[in-house]
């Protein structure tokens, strides 16, 4: 059966967590087991320290289980998230399993009954938010240059001090 060992959790995916094992009472055996494993044996790291290869909540992926062609889902927080076919909640076993784990990792989930266990392999993570916020901020921007019309003479430049007929100079004055 799947332990949470190596499983790693941004610090809000942790609190997702615990808020779901508040409810446990709405929780089948096998899923709180595994919520409770999983928040067991977690690492809890920043967003900004997770290593782009581990699945986080928004993170797309790719899994295959047993010998099926392999599936593209979002890993969202429920199913009214999104659409049926493209998203896969943390509130089901397999969501649940993803979240936290990294690619080429292998997960063994039970099933109910006396079936044998279900082989789950997360193939890639496409996509996860935080390596995109980290890309985004990791972007070095070109320098800010001020521009200036040198043809301008100081004769030509409107006086600073002069207002016209209101000698009041305005709230810069201040």
């Amino acid at each position: 059966m799947w332990t949470g060992q190596g499983c790693i959790l941004t610090t809000k995916d942790f609190t997702i967590l615990e808020f779901l094992q508040e409810r446990r009472h709405r929780l089948s055996d096998a899923y709180a087991a595994l919520l409770r494993a999983k928040l067991n044996d977690a690492t809890v790291i920043f967003r900004d320290d997770v290593p782009a290869n581990v699945v986080t909540l928004n993170s797309r992926v790719q899994f295959r289980i047993g010998d099926e062609p392999p599936q593209t889902r979002i890993i969202s927080h429920d199913a009214l998230q999104g659409f049926v076919g493209l998203t896969l909640p943390i509130t089901t076993l397999r969501g649940l399993a993803l979240l936290g784990r990294a690619a080429g990792e292998t997960l063994l989930l039970p099933r109910d009954g006396v079936a044998p266990p279900e082989r789950l392999l997360l193939e890639e993570v496409l996509y996860q938010p935080e390596a995109e916020r980290g890309k985004m901020y990791a972007t070095k921007r070109p320098a800010l240059r001020l521009v200036h019309n040198t043809d301008m003479s100081a004769a030509s430049q409107p006086d600073a001090l002069s207002f016209g007929e209101d000698d009041d100079p305005g709230p810069s004055a201040a």
